[in-house]
């Protein structure tokens, strides 16, 4: 098969990738404690105010600023006992209500003295005036007006979405259904852990990789195909996989010699759309199409596998699952090292980043190898380092970095 012409962008390759890709049609509706890291598919539209009505933000005393406007100490009869979650009596002119942090403020009260501010003496509450009126009320709708869309349909459900969502009174939520994936491993020479190894074999290390990947951005892997380097099996395997999966992802066999036959195989069953990206590790990633169903075909060697799922397959599973927020995180750090990156092509560096002593700053260093098999590297690692094309980066030079937290989970 020959190469296209010219190679694609990293951007470009997105571009491609992401236009392609629609969210699923289908929606489940979950118990809220079910909500965690899923997409919100419904728009959620405050029915009422938060709070409702005015209450106290601290424990003290609830007064009418009028009966207390003048000049130093103030001697105020208490005439009622206001707790959290009972209804309080009007408050009587003249008079103080003992009030706790949360409990509704009684009509004719307008400003809320701290308990640390005052002393109560034989029935009477003796404060300093004069008061400033709403000081320590939170006042109904403070935090959210009736009628306000507080959620977005594609959000992604945090913990304080979880929260926000229950301050609204809503049990349960619209979401997004989460992705089918299908995974195809390809290769000879692969054998599963557990198993001898014989001459010339390795261990199944993608396999593992991919599925904790899938799990770590919310996914569920609904199929597992290991293929031998065979254009038959590889074709059948992929026209299984684009039968019973929303998105398929493939390892190994996505280059042009003659054991690799994953290209071949899209372009046989359903259309072929990328060979090549501008990147390292990386290079030589597949997107396409079978009977519909979208494909990401990742390289066969393990750290390009790694860094080609969080550039790639990240926003396209994301995309694919309603999400409406797909860039990640991104940080600047200074670097530690001298990297010369002479061709055109945007390098991925396994890094760490670390404070540094005396400014606090960021910095980031490099694990010394950055062989695209080197699968330990992205144990050390805590992030990405990226190296522009035709780059050169000096130490204390600030670059870009894109950490793992943000890469690697559903929340990022």
């Amino acid at each position: 098969m020959p190469h296209p012409s010219p190679i694609l962008s990293e951007a470009q390759a997105l571009r491609c990738l992401l236009d392609g890709i629609s969210p699923l049609a289908g929606q489940e509706r979950i118990g809220l404690d079910q909500a965690l890291g899923r997409v919100l598919a419904e728009t959620l539209v405050a029915e009422n105010a938060v709070p409702a009505f005015d209450n106290s933000a601290m424990d003290g005393y609830a007064v009418a600023c009028k009966d207390a406007a003048r000049e130093g100490e103030i001697r105020l009869a208490v005439s009622q006992r206001i707790t959290a979650g009972l209804p309080p009596t009007p408050l009587k002119p003249g008079t103080a209500a003992r009030i706790f942090t949360g409990a509704p403020l009684p009509n004719g009260a307008d400003t809320v003295v701290m308990q640390e501010d005052c002393r109560e003496e034989n029935g009477y509450v003796v404060l300093q005036g004069p008061l400033t009126a709403g000081k320590h009320v939170r006042r109904a709708g403070e935090d959210i007006a009736a009628d306000r869309a507080v959620l977005e349909r594609g959000c992604v459900l945090r913990p304080q979405e979880m929260g926000l969502a229950a301050s609204l009174g809503r049990a349960t939520l619209a979401v997004y259904r989460k992705a089918r994936v299908a995974l195809v491993v390809t290769g000879n020479e692969l054998v599963e852990p557990g198993t001898p190894l014989g001459p010339g074999q390795l261990y199944n290390s993608n396999r593992y990789t991919l599925t904790g990947l899938l799990a770590a951005l919310g996914c569920e892997t609904t199929g597992y195909y290991r293929v031998p380097d065979d254009l038959g099996a590889t074709r059948e395997a992929l026209a299984e996989a684009a039968r019973n999966a929303d998105f398929i992802l493939t390892s190994g066999g996505v280059s042009v010699g003659e054991e690799d036959y994953v290209q071949r195989a899209i372009a046989a069953l359903g259309a072929l759309h990328i060979r090549r990206i501008a990147i390292k590790p990386g290079k030589p990633l597949t997107h396409g199409h079978i009977q519909g169903t979208p494909l990401l075909g990742l390289p066969g060697n393990p750290v390009s596998l790694f860094v080609t799922f969080a550039v790639f397959a990240r926003p396209a599973l994301f995309k694919l699952q309603g999400r409406t927020h797909l860039s990640p995180l991104t940080l600047r750090a200074r670097a530690t090292f001298e990297r010369r990156n002479p061709i055109k092509r945007r390098e991925y560096l396994r890094a760490r980043l670390h404070r540094t002593g005396d400014s606090g700053g960021l910095e980031v260093s490099i694990y010394p190898r950055q062989g695209s098999a080197v699968l330990s590297s992205t144990v050390w690692a805590d992030c990405l380092a990226v190296i522009p094309e035709h780059g050169t980066v000096m130490p204390g030079q600030a670059i870009e970095v894109m950490p793992f937290s943000s890469l690697l989970s559903p929340l990022g």
